[in-house]
Order: C-alpha cells, then sequence, then structure tokens
C-alpha cells in the first residue's frame, strides 16, 4: 500500500511539473477593474507566469473550502463536546454507586462482584 501511496504522489507531482512548464506565459495580474481604478487611485498590476495563477487559485479554493467545512461543523463539535462531558459526569456517578454499594465489604469480595 506504501508504494501505491508514493505512485500517486509522484504521479502527482509529475502532472504539477508538467502544467507549470506548459503555462510558463506571463500574464498580467490587476487588483481592480479598470473602472474602478479611477476612483481608487491606484491600480497595482503584476507580471507572473500562468502557472502561478492556476495553482494560487487552487491553493486559494482548498483553504476557503477548509474554512467553510469548519464553519459548518461548528455545531457538531459542539455536541461532542457536550456528549464527552455528559459521559465524564456518567462515568464518575457510576464509579460512585459502586464505591457506596462496596462500602464496608472485603475488597477481594468487592472485585469479584464487579468482575461478574
Amino acid at each position: 500500500m506504501r508504494y501505491i501511496r508514493y505512485a500517486s504522489i509522484a504521479i502527482f507531482a509529475v502532472a504539477l511539473i508538467l502544467i507549470a512548464l506548459a503555462n510558463r506565459g506571463m500574464v498580467s495580474v490587476r487588483v481592480l477593474p479598470d473602472e474602478l481604478s479611477g476612483m481608487a487611485a491606484l491600480n497595482p498590476t503584476y507580471d507572473v507566469p500562468l502557472f502561478v495563477v492556476i495553482f494560487g487559485g487552487i491553493f486559494a479554493g482548498f483553504i476557503i473550502g477548509l474554512i467553510w467545512e469548519w464553519i459548518r461543523e461548528h455545531g457538531e463539535r459542539v455536541e461532542a463536546a457536550r456528549k464527552a462531558r455528559e459521559l465524564s459526569a456518567l462515568r464518575a456517578e457510576v464509579r460512585r454507586l459502586k464505591g457506596e454499594k462496596h462500602e464496608g465489604k472485603d475488597e477481594v469480595l468487592a472485585l469479584l462482584d464487579e468482575a461478574s
């Protein structure tokens, strides 16, 4: 299974390298559209290779998706934490009740009683 994983990573890396080599042409990236640049009084323009724009878009989409999913699962995490606290309280109560049940008994008999 490890070799399949390494082969998959190698294929993915070769594909990314081929995409980068095929898209080396320079493109102009503007921060604002031309219509809005007059109101802002500045419009920085950057000349970058096309593969940087492609990979940047993929990376930005990945990060936005992670944040979106983290926000979406907030309710589930809160519910899991509440259930974990409840489980901890119930375990403590079971230990307390077992201690009361076996209070005053011989310790060996109490252990045998718990095992069955």
